[in-house]
């Protein structure tokens, strides 16, 4: 763990409407890390002229690797550190290719008292189109005084 990772919101930081948007180019260093960190090979993100013969017509991000840019903001931003997954859904809309700049966002739909829970709305975009959008929900420390 980073020395320098700041405190992460707690429950009584959050509020419905609070939002983070983080930038990330795809390449083609992420998408064979990414590959070989998740065990996924398939020729359709790794092989050129596989994938010039599929609807895509060229190689594709892995949809995984687009929805990790959505894991960053949850442990890093909003809420952030001590922030946990409970919940995820997604559904992804258009391909992401190498060199796609994505725009990733998520937003606090719902304070859910009970566990310490928010449901953020999530999405990611490419050149001002969805490609990928759907719910996370985490559990955050209350930051009520022990």
């Amino acid at each position: 763990m980073k020395a320098d990772v700041k405190a992460g919101k707690t429950f009584a930081d959050l509020q419905v409407g609070m939002k983070v948007s983080i930038e990330n180019t795809v390449s083609e260093q992420d998408v064979s890390d990414f590959a070989r960190i998740s065990g996924d090979y398939n020729p359709l993100h790794m092989d050129e002229e596989y994938a010039r013969n599929t609807v895509f017509g060229t190689r594709v991000a892995h949809g995984a690797l687009t929805a990790s840019y959505i894991s960053a903001i949850l442990g890093n931003e909003l809420p952030g550190p001590g922030a946990i997954f409970t919940e995820m859904t997604l559904s992804f809309k258009r391909p992401v290719k190498i060199g796609d700049t994505v725009i990733s966002t998520a937003e606090v739909v719902e304070m859910i008292e009970r566990g310490c829970r928010v449901r953020l709305a999530i999405r990611c975009d490419v050149g001002g189109k969805m490609v990928m959008k759907g719910e996370a929900t985490v559990m955050v420390p209350s930051g009520a005084a022990s």
